[in-house]
């Protein structure tokens, strides 16, 4: 049943991907205002995430950006789905990757890459970084399996499409030691901005107003296998193009304090947001973890890990 299901569902999907930019930016704007108006998907979440992040604008200000991110939001999906079918060439002149040289020099000193990146702007066509990199160099993106199964083997598929190799976050040490092992050079994405579980949280910064708990897998990983570190700037220049810049952050990542390679990817994930605050996604309830909720239900122990306190051990987080 779930194959059939699939199947009617990546068909639907693939039969859309077939219309012209022109015609999905139309269906796009006629879906934006029952969602904005009518549905009001997550209104309360993204309108509390404005408010907490920028203090000093005004309501107004607030709802103008509040629009701009759920008509970008319906673009983002509309321009997903067009990944299904879309030709390479098209798009490479929709997605431009810069920065390449420094990358490339990397690759000629017989390193690999992590490059951090945030859910902002079409972060799904990132995946098609294959089809401007050099030949040779794996382009792969690490994942969280989806829970509908249909989902996750759509986006598989579609993220795949142009050549970029998807790894379960589960098995990324083990695929990165077996690509070193066999001398595979890569350069591997990390989209580091969601919110980690309770008993991930093992580092608070500042970001966007708030004391955030923050993802720090991405650093630890660096540092184990010393791979040189980058960010990937996105940029949307206009209605279906994008450019993202590869901005070297370090080269040799064990030689810094903890915490400070993902404190500057925060800042640098920070400056993108405020440039342009619409293609963030604010409807991700990113902000669920207060550092008293935490202290509250947590405790960290001698060795650094962190488990739930006792009166707290019947808490399942999903």
């Amino acid at each position: 049943m779930n194959t059939l299901l699939y199947y009617i569902y990546y068909t639907l999907c693939f039969l859309l991907s077939l219309l012209p930019f022109w015609l999905l930016y139309l269906l796009s704007d006629f879906i934006y205002f029952p969602l904005y108006y009518l549905i009001r998907y997550r209104r309360r979440v993204v309108r509390k995430n404005l408010l907490e992040s920028f203090p000093h604008k005004t309501l107004k200000e607030i709802i103008i950006i509040e629009k701009e991110f759920y008509s970008f939001f319906c673009d983002y999906v509309f321009e997903t789905v067009k990944l299904l079918s879309i030709g390479k060439e098209n798009m490479r002149r929709r997605m431009k990757f810069q920065g390449l040289e420094e990358l490339n020099q990397t690759f000629d000193q017989g390193r690999s890459v992590a490059t951090y990146l945030g859910h902002y702007g079409n972060w799904e066509w990132v995946s098609s970084l294959p089809l401007s990199i050099r030949d040779g160099v794996v382009s792969s993106q690490i994942y969280h399996k989806l829970r509908n199964p249909n989902s996750d083997r759509l986006f598989l598929r579609l993220r795949g499409r142009m050549g970029a190799v998807s790894i379960n976050m589960k098995e990324s040490v083990r695929k990165i030691l077996t690509m070193q092992r066999e001398k595979v050079q890569f350069v591997m994405g990390f989209i580091a901005d969601q919110s980690p579980t309770g008993q991930n949280i093992n580092h608070w910064t500042y970001f966007l107003n708030h004391e955030t708990a923050v993802l720090t897998g991405t650093e630890k990983l660096a540092k184990q296998l010393d791979l040189s570190v980058f960010y990937l700037d996105v940029k949307r220049v206009k209605r279906g193009y994008y450019t993202a810049t590869f901005r070297k952050m370090m080269d040799h990542p064990k030689e810094y304090p903890d915490f400070e390679i993902t404190d500057k990817y925060v800042a640098l994930l920070e400056q993108s947001i405020k440039d342009a605050p619409q293609y963030w996604l604010w409807s991700h309830k990113r902000w669920k973890w207060t550092r008293a909720k935490f202290d509250e239900m947590f405790e960290t122990c001698p060795d650094g890990r962190v488990r739930l306190r006792n009166h707290h051990q019947d808490y399942k987080e999903e």
